[in-house]
């Protein structure tokens, strides 16, 4: 009797080792091999979305056209296909896939950075430093488009990685909405003007001149600065406030640095000038003979 059980017993292991056989390789060549990652606590409606997208950097500060500011902290969004976009002014831009895939996508095309600017216009908003895509990151840039309300009406991806959204508002719909110069600083726009008389008078080339405004534009923050800052350690600051000689020298190669640049670029012109520094005069100085349309302020505060 023991020994019927046991066969009955021995019996029974081996019919479970081949079902369990038959099920890892008989199936093997049918099975699905998942190379996506797994995102999908990304598209969880329980789960916070500050929680679900993880931005790479800070956004930039709000900047451009005074009447343009009162969208910051709104957010404006579209539905095509299995996909929602969400356009985020000064903040980033967004895409989250519609369905019930396990695996279903949602992450960042940009994060606000900066102005694209063209003779002395805003023609549009770059979102840069989005989530990786192959390898570089995904961007998006915001035509602004004159319309009767504000709403998110087209995007697009007219190359691998690179969006194109087109925002259309009625803040943009006056002739002068977009004009650069109003949105700067007194200072700034006088810069702006020596550096145009100074390109009108032949002493700066056209290249020369939009290295002039790009500084301008960067020191306004409408574009994000590509200078290389660098944090003096608090013992030579202290020791900079408290020594004005060496300061003073400092100034003074500065002057000199761009007395020799101005002397070079006079001679590539053939325009003659005294060597002499007592009598080198600023030309750039000058105040402008012809004043330009440069536009105006406080133009429109649309809804």
């Amino acid at each position: 009797m023991c020994s019927f059980s046991y066969r009955i017993a021995h019996l029974i292991s081996l019919c479970v080792v081949c079902v369990s056989l038959f099920i890892n390789y008989g199936f093997a060549g049918k099975m699905k091999i998942v190379e996506e990652p797994n995102t999908f606590g990304l598209n969880n409606p329980f789960m916070a979305q500050g929680s679900r997208l993880q931005p790479k950097v800070t956004p930039s500060p709000v900047s451009g056209p005074v009447h343009f500011h009162q969208l910051a902290g709104k957010c404006f969004s579209l539905t095509e296909s299995t996909y929602k976009y969400e356009f985020c002014p000064f903040h980033n831009v967004t895409q989250h896939e519609q369905t019930f895939r396990w695996n279903a996508y949602s992450g960042i095309l940009g994060i606000w950075q900066e102005w694209e600017i063209a003779n002395n216009t805003f023609t549009g908003m770059w979102m840069r430093d989005g989530d990786t895509c192959r390898t570089r990151n995904r961007e998006t840039k915001v035509i602004l488009v004159c319309s009767t309300s504000s709403k998110l009406a087209q995007v697009s991806e007219p190359s691998t990685c690179v969006y194109s959204l087109t925002f259309e508002t009625p803040l943009v719909c006056h002739p002068h909405s977009l004009l650069v110069y109003p949105t700067l600083k007194e200072e700034l726009q006088k810069e702006w003007d020596e550096a145009e008389q100074a390109r009108y008078e032949g002493l700066i080339t056209e290249q020369g001149y939009n290295n002039v405004l790009k500084d301008i534009f960067e020191d306004a923050g409408l574009l994000k600065s590509q200078k290389v800052k660098v944090k003096l350690p608090e013992a030579a600051a202290d020791s900079e406030r408290h020594n004005p000689l060496e300061k003073c020298k400092q100034d003074n190669q500065k002057l000199r640095d761009k007395i020799e640049r101005l002397q070079a670029l006079l001679t590539q012109h053939n325009i003659p000038f005294d060597s002499e520094p007592k009598e080198i005069k600023a030309t750039v100085s000058a105040k402008v003979k012809d004043q330009h349309l440069r536009g105006d302020d406080g133009l429109i505060d649309a809804q």
